[in-house]
């Protein structure tokens, strides 16, 4: 397979989002769990993984959304905070941030000068679309793959693709297959 150009970042793909019975399920995880694994030999070691974790002690507005989950107040070694199977012991590395947004110092620093961000993960309302705008913002090319991201429920979903999609040309939305179209057959083929 030939390499597709830029930084995969996969979002925050973790028991506490896969686990049906965690108050913060996300319904099509496996789907985007799917579309993730289809797009890793793609990127080679241009892979980067992000944990979101609850602060030790929150502060700010954060102490109120922690009052509306106090579940999620562990250590970042708690079961609910590692990464599924699928993507725990890949070696790749991984960042953790105690906020939505993960474009943070640590995961611009991964990207190289003019290089895109391509970004997976879940949930696609909150997280991705954080991220995506934070690093649209700082003038980087970001390209959001639908079918590799999942939404607290479908509705969710699908209205922050809208939104992302409206910020054309800073962020465009994809799929896995129009994605690693973008790079044609592999060589020989």
């Amino acid at each position: 397979m030939r390499p597709v150009p830029g930084l995969l970042a996969v979002i925050d793909m973790q028991r506490v989002f896969a686990d049906p019975a965690s108050p913060w399920a996300t319904p099509r995880y496996a789907e985007a769990a799917a579309g993730v694994a289809r797009l890793l030999p793609a990127f080679g070691d241009r892979v980067v993984f992000t944990r979101f974790l609850a602060p030790a002690r929150p502060t700010g507005v954060w102490r109120d959304y922690y009052e509306q989950w106090p579940f999620a107040l562990q250590p970042p070694d708690a079961e609910l905070w590692r990464l599924t199977p699928e993507f725990a012991g890949l070696g790749a590395p991984v960042l953790d941030a105690e906020t939505f947004g993960k474009w943070t110092p640590g995961l611009a620093a991964r990207l190289a000068p003019g290089s895109r961000l391509v970004l997976t993960g879940v949930s696609t309302e909150c997280c991705v679309l954080t991220t995506a705008l934070a690093a649209a913002d700082a003038g980087t090319e970001v390209v959001v793959v639908a079918d590799a991201c999942a939404g607290v429920d479908d509705e969710a979903h699908a209205k922050a693709l809208h939104v992302l999609d409206l910020y054309r040309p800073l962020v465009r939305v994809t799929t896995v297959d129009g994605l690693l179209g973008e790079v044609g057959p592999p060589e020989g083929a």
